[in-house]
């Protein structure tokens, strides 16, 4: 997978995206494998369903399975009938006592919902489908027309447990810095460029009306979902120091110059958070930033009406993070350098986005494992994999009748492109596979994210050296298992130690203290275990 030095937008995604497309002889029994009904021969048709059960892990947004159109169709073309039960929280807890019970349903969809590390804990409890795939053309199909997706679902010893995601559309980064463009024109401000006029900025927002209705303290001139890395976090304004994170470093993890790194225990991390103190002691920072969920997060910043609360943030696309009302007043923009002679980077988020490890799988208990299969193979349908994004056709797509199709606006005007993906069908969560060549418009929202992504888009990146592979890395049931305890110790005392020093302060004073224990919780051992398989990987290219 060489890429070399590319933008960000090395994958441009246009509006009408794809060739000719590809649909036929992809399912099984010879149908198109389309959500359209057509069952394949001797499987469905008037022979009677058989009976599966299944468990989704889903967006607390998304409507019951029961009522996605696609779905219903997808199990007719499949003659099967599957029994849901629906997680939308606590899975992680409720996982570990179902899998050391043993008893199972014939499927798991969703996101890792069964992770590598189940898989290497819970031996025997998983098919292996790898001499099942004759079953399922579509997912073969997606195997040679991306070789990537078939590395993501092969274990180190050649077997594959679990089946990914690839849907293409996405960016190469999940978030973008926003900034209110209108508060900056009613202070006569200028967009930032460096930290320190990022905080001066800021300051500014906080003492002088900056959204102009005559309440000098209801503004908050910065916020994030707290924590430290991830999607939208604190960590992305690393980029101004010239760090180049991967899929928001969640754990502190990047690559340098080809050298695996931790950010945790970096000097530029400690610059950062000696700067969010400053700006949280001069009372800068939402002061809930580390209590608030993700759907506070996002309804503070959505403001009052025309009146926005929220000045400096981070979030997915405008419309989404202020919705409809407010999102012409931010603009999006390049991260503040740490100091003007600072180099900038930025997140590289491709992989994670356009790809997901272990979408589905199925269980070796499983009584029924060819009507799993057909099911399986009609999820990786093209034109099942795109409902199965955006939503079906009619409601959420259009068949324009020429072989393309468009993604339709929201029913309600008032809610935005993300909320009615996300409320209408399984969306990134769902297991299923978008070729290259399928013609789709793509809704309004996508649109936007192509175009605030202009100003990271900018910013070259170095895939080959300064980039993680990390979905593209196996690990051994040994390594797995060590990385995965090291990490829960090492990030208790990293978060921990984050909160504490962004509101209180004391980086400086326990820094050296901290990276020693860092070390102690497996730091360092999980970085020899990281590059040990990176350069691998990387003779591999």
């Amino acid at each position: 997978m060489k890429q070399g030095i590319r933008r960000r937008a090395g994958t441009a995604i246009s509006v009408l995206v794809g060739a000719a497309m590809v649909l036929s002889a992809c399912s099984s029994g010879g149908g198109d494998g389309n959500a359209e009904g057509s069952a394949p021969a001797g499987s469905a048709g008037t022979a009677k369903k058989v009976k599966l059960t299944a468990i989704m892990t889903k967006h607390p947004l998304t409507k019951p399975l029961a009522e996605m159109e696609w779905l219903q169709k997808v199990e007719d073309a499949a003659g099967v009938d599957i029994q849901w039960q629906e997680i939308t929280a606590d899975w992680d807890q409720k996982k570990g006592t179902m899998l050391a019970s043993g008893d199972v349903p014939d499927l798991f969809v969703g996101p890792n919902v069964i992770t590598d590390a189940d898989m290497a804990q819970f031996q025997g409890l998983f098919q292996d489908l790898s001499g099942m795939l004759d079953q399922a053309p579509n997912v073969q199909a997606m195997f040679e027309e991306k070789p990537d997706t078939k590395r993501i679902a092969t274990q180190p010893d050649g077997k594959i447990y679990g089946l990914p995601k690839y849907q293409r559309f996405w960016p190469s980064s999940a978030s973008r810095l926003y900034i209110n463009q209108k508060w900056l024109d009613n202070l006569g401000l200028q967009v930032p460029t460096t930290w320190d006029e990022l905080y001066d900025v800021l300051v500014a927002f906080k003492e002088k009306d900056a959204n102009g209705n005559g309440d000098p303290n209801d503004e908050i001139p910065m916020d994030w979902p707290g924590g430290i890395g991830g999607y939208f976090n604190a960590a992305y304004l690393l980029g101004g120091t010239g760090m180049t994170l991967t899929d928001g470093s969640g754990q502190g993890y990047f690559v340098e110059d080809g050298q695996v790194k931790n950010f945790l225990t970096d000097e530029r991390y400690k610059q950062l958070v000696t700067f969010l103190n400053k700006l949280y002691k001069a009372g800068l920072i939402n002061p809930e930033v580390f209590t608030h969920d993700y759907t506070k997060y996002q309804a503070v910043a959505r403001g009052e009406g025309e009146t926005a609360k929220v000045g400096f943030t981070l979030g997915w696309v405008a419309s989404d993070r202020f919705g409809e009302t407010l999102a012409p007043q931010y603009a999006s923009i390049s991260p503040p350098k740490a100091t003007p002679d600072s180099p900038v980077s930025w997140s590289y988020d491709y992989n994670s986005l356009n790809y997901g490890a272990n979408h589905i799988v199925m269980s070796a208990k499983s009584k029924n494992k060819e009507a799993a299969m057909r099911f399986i193979n009609e999820m990786y349908s093209p034109t099942v994999g795109m409902q199965v994004l955006f939503g079906s056709l009619g409601p959420n797509i259009k068949d324009n009748g020429d072989g393309s199709y468009a993604v339709l606006p929201p029913a309600d005007p008032a809610m935005d492109p993300g909320t009615w993906k996300w409320t209408s069908t399984m969306a990134d969560n769902g297991a299923f596979y978008i070729p290259d060549t399928l013609k789709l418009t793509l809704g309004k929202d996508m649109q936007e994210v192509l175009e605030q992504s202009k100003p990271i888009e900018s910013i070259p990146i170095d895939v080959d050296n300064d980039v993680l592979p990390g979905v593209f890395l196996k690990y051994t049931t040994a390594d797995n298992s060590t990385l995965g305890l090291n990490n829960t110790n090492l990030m208790n005392l990293a978060n921990t130690s984050f909160a504490k020093w962004v509101t209180k302060g004391g980086v400086e004073a326990e820094w050296d203290s901290y990276v020693k224990e860092s070390e102690k919780a497996g730091l360092k051992q999980n970085l020899e275990i990281m590059q040990k398989y990176y350069d691998e990987y990387k003779k591999k290219q």
